[in-house]
């Protein structure tokens, strides 16, 4: 055997084996990238009833923002560490970068443009405007949302760390506040602010 026929011999053993592995790992994972599952979605968006065709892979945050334009939620880290993406789904605050759209059907969700109007402001945005709880702005629509969703919460007498005691129904304070919104995070550092903006309106609710 020459040199050349082995080289060639060689090559097109490589090549088999190649195509085989593949065949082999395609039928394992199932269809490729592109040919992905699609589903009907239905929920109820800030008052809205929307209906979408959406791979089954889309999150929540990426229907809001893509498939609806709503982009007011904001995509920030996209793994559910910076808040700048929580909406309210049945009154409760979630993550929407963390959570599949397929999960929330028949659901109804509010995003920041689903709170307040321009000309008819929810309490709580007047009240980011007010104690000027923002610089950026970025993260203002999950810090507000979150926000709603925490007075809610403390008015529920759902506990929290910040509690003395796993019974002691929760108070209206700075440090609930800050315990609870730990989870919405401001790079620019407005968080005097932000306090004193949802202070304001526990204020006004109470």
């Amino acid at each position: 055997m020459t040199r050349r026929g082995l080289l060639a011999g060689t090559a097109a053993s490589v090549a088999v084996t190649a195509s085989v592995s593949a065949s082999r790992a395609q039928q394992a994972t199932g269809p490729a990238e592109g040919a992905a599952a699609k589903t009907s979605v239905s929920f109820d968006v800030n008052g809205t009833r929307r209906q979408l065709e959406l791979d089954t892979r889309t999150t929540l945050l990426d229907a809001l923002r893509e498939h609806m334009q709503l982009t007011g939620t904001k995509k920030g880290c996209d793994h559910g560490q910076c808040g700048a993406c929580t909406v309210l789904v049945d009154g409760r605050r979630i993550n929407s970068c963390l959570t599949l759209a397929v999960m929330h059907d028949g659901d109804s969700i509010t995003t920041i443009e689903g709170l307040g109007a321009p000309t008819d402001l929810h309490p709580m945005q007047a009240a980011f405007i007010k104690h000027d709880g923002f610089q950026c702005g970025y993260c203002t629509p999950g810090q507000i949302c979150s926000a709603v969703a925490v007075l809610e919460e403390i008015k529920a007498g759902i506990p929290s760390h910040a509690g003395v005691a796993p019974d002691e129904r929760p108070q209206v304070t700075k440090a609930e506040l800050r315990e609870r919104m730990s989870g919405n995070i401001c790079r620019c550092g407005a968080y005097s602010n932000i306090v004193d903006a949802v202070m304001d309106v526990a204020g006004r609710q109470a």
